[in-house]
């Protein structure tokens, strides 16, 4: 079956992939939309694992305010060149990361920043929780990692569900931006005001 322009025009529209990828992943899926989307999102993170190394010296400080002047953020996002940091949808980028970090209140930027007591405590409070359900202690330290890796999901950036696509985390959605932009992007670090 060929590929129409159309069909690569859509994949581009929904993914912000270039036209011969888009074309390259319809071929592979045989025209097949939410294949070849889900094909360029696997080939996506490929692609940020192998810039991870590469240096970041530029990027920029974005902050977003509330339209109540009540809350705001202030995030610090790194890429490689001055180009992309001025480019718009890195600039989108640091906002949506903003806005994120404003409406959701992470603790920490990664699972490593958490602190081991903080880890502990929380692990401390599961077990407590479980005391009384009688199960096997393999079955309990499952339970208990279970309800750690929730809790990480609340609390650190990198891991909580993106709020403008609660299908993906941020780790994810800054991996597409990778992706998209083609150069190594990290978030440094955030600050969340609020009166």
């Amino acid at each position: 079956m060929p590929i129409t322009a159309s069909q690569v025009a859509q994949l581009r529209a929904q993914t912000g992939a270039g036209m011969m990828d888009a074309k390259s992943a319809l071929e592979e899926t045989g025209g097949d939309l939410e294949k070849a989307i889900e094909l360029l999102r696997k080939k996506g993170v490929a692609k940020a694992a192998k810039k991870a190394d590469r240096e970041t010296k530029e990027g920029r400080v974005h902050a977003y305010i509330h339209s109540n002047g009540k809350l705001g953020a202030l995030v610090e996002v790194l890429c490689e060149t001055d180009f992309v940091a001025r480019n718009e949808a890195f600039v989108e980028l640091c906002n949506d990361l903003a806005l994120h970090v404003s409406a959701s209140d992470p603790l920490y930027l990664t699972r490593e920043q958490v602190p081991v007591e903080v880890v502990e405590k929380e692990r401390e409070i599961a077990r407590e929780q479980m005391a009384g359900e009688g199960k096997p202690a393999e079955v309990l330290e499952k339970i208990i990692e279970g309800k750690l890796a929730k809790w990480y999901g609340e609390v650190v950036l990198m891991e909580q569900p993106f709020i403008k696509d609660e299908d993906k985390t941020i780790e994810e959605f800054v991996k597409e931006k990778i992706a998209s932009l083609g150069e190594n992007i990290q978030v440094r670090r955030f600050a969340r005001f609020h009166i």
